[in-house]
């Protein structure tokens, strides 16, 4: 087969930098210009290595072929300033190891499908998003994301016009300081948009760490509907995990330091997540605005239907608690919690509330609710990673009421046996769950 002369072209600049034979697994390049012909005529399965050193490129680099890996070939270590990657019509590319500073930027466009983002550093403050993601099935993972001051949110996934982005996969990263002092938007990550929240997402976002997550009181906002948040850990943060918009979304295993999870909308689910905050408000069922969200609405939609269930939830003030709006929470389970705190009214929601309380247990001050708890002592003990477990003695142990059939599991991960104990943790002499922390998460994670 006679190749075009434009291959030609590009093979003749490229071997002026490196020599490349026929078909080389992996190819070495140094220079942006070298990059971009090496990318020209690459093969599926070719991995392209750009060396260390700051890098600046006048404008994107272009990624038109399927099934590469473009990396730095140290995570870290190659730096772009200026310019970045420009994505077309590929399938099956991942983005490895790369800084991006300054001006430089990625985003993954709707014909980028399956692309892999993962080991990049996104630092400092940048024009919109950090990264968006407009593609279906797409992986970021072990990123870091980091020290932005300004307006705008570290990861955004979108879709094209009203649709919503699929099966986004987003774990292992590191969002860290995002310190931007205005009232609204500067989110971690914003999963959607106020006028796609009834499209489907089926987005993961799992094994997260936020730190220092104050640009917003929405640490990661979710915006669409039937998507899973768990095993994150936040701390040393004033955003939420916040259900904004959006149905059937399930919140589970998630650990909080100082923050809390609030959240607005129908069918949820909100399960064995640890919660200990020394304010108060773990967690918030939602002001209604409205009793039912419109397709486009941006008001807030009353909690409908929302179980919270197996949780420990330890603070003071009002440690659950309901924002007042014109509608109240509706047909909504409060099953089988811990809540351990020192207030006059541990549990306070709007009155006209249709909450159905049941196997709940609060200690160290008033429930605030005239049925479904005991006020007994949980014997709760600090673990050697500082959670508070149950310990042998506690009246938690096989005792909770009514059946979820889906809390197959604590927050440990361990299996939950024969009727499971109330709270987050199944009682075990075995606990294997750790807070995240930086080595867990980001580029340098195992």
């Amino acid at each position: 087969m006679i190749r075009s002369l434009a291959a030609v072209g590009a093979a003749a600049l490229l071997s002026s930098f490196v020599h490349v034979p026929a078909f080389a697994a992996v190819v070495g390049v140094s220079t942006v210009s070298s990059l971009q012909a090496a990318l020209d005529i690459a093969r599926p399965g070719q991995r392209i290595v750009l060396a260390e050193g700051v890098h600046l490129a006048d404008k994107p680099i272009k990624i038109t072929k399927s099934g590469i890996t473009v990396a730095a070939r140290t995570a870290g270590g190659t730096v772009f300033t200026r310019g970045g990657f420009e994505l077309g019509a590929v399938r099956d590319v991942t983005i490895e190891g790369f800084v991006f500073d300054g001006t430089s930027t990625l985003t993954v466009p709707v014909e980028a499908q399956a692309t892999r983002i993962t080991r990049n550093t996104y630092n400092g403050n940048k024009d919109g998003a950090s990264l968006t993601v407009s593609a279906d099935d797409v992986q970021v993972d072990h990123n870091t994301f980091s020290n932005r001051s300004n307006e705008g949110v570290y990861l955004q996934v979108t879709g094209p016009g009203s649709e919503i982005a699929k099966r986004t996969w987003i774990h292992h990263n590191y969002f860290y300081n995002h310190s931007f002092t205005g009232t609204n938007g500067g989110e971690s990550i914003r999963l959607g948009y106020s006028h796609k929240q009834s499209k489907s997402a089926y987005a993961v976002i799992e094994h997260n760490l936020f730190e220092k997550a104050n640009g917003d009181s929405e640490a990661i906002s979710v915006k669409a509907s039937d998507n899973t948040v768990r095993f994150n850990t936040v701390r040393d943060s004033r955003g939420y995990i916040v259900l904004r918009h959006g149905n059937r979304t399930t919140v589970e295993g998630n650990l909080l330091f100082g923050s809390g999870i609030r959240f607005h909308g129908n069918d949820h689910k909100v399960f064995n997540n640890y919660v200990q905050n020394t304010g108060d408000r773990a967690i918030v069922f939602g002001k209604g605005s409205e009793a039912d969200s419109g397709p486009t609405s941006t008001s807030h939609d009353r909690p409908d239907r929302v179980t919270v269930a197996f949780n420990t939830l330890v603070g003071t003030g009002a440690v659950v608690d309901s924002d007042t709006g014109t509608y109240a929470p509706k047909d909504c389970v409060f099953a089988n919690n811990i809540i351990q705190g020192s207030s006059s009214k541990l549990i306070d929601m709007m009155s006209g509330s249709t909450v159905r309380y049941e196997g709940n247990i609060v200690w160290g001050g008033t429930a605030g609710i005239p049925s479904g708890y005991r006020s007994v002592d949980p014997k709760l003990v600090r673990d050697a990673n500082g959670l508070l477990r149950l310990s042998s003695g506690s009246p938690a142990i096989d005792a909770s009421a009514g059946t979820h059939s889906y809390v197959t599991r604590d927050f440990d991960p361990q299996s939950r046996s024969g009727k499971p104990d109330v709270g987050a943790d199944e009682y075990s002499s075995s606990a294997v769950r750790t807070p995240l922390t930086k080595s867990d998460v980001g580029v340098s994670a195992p």
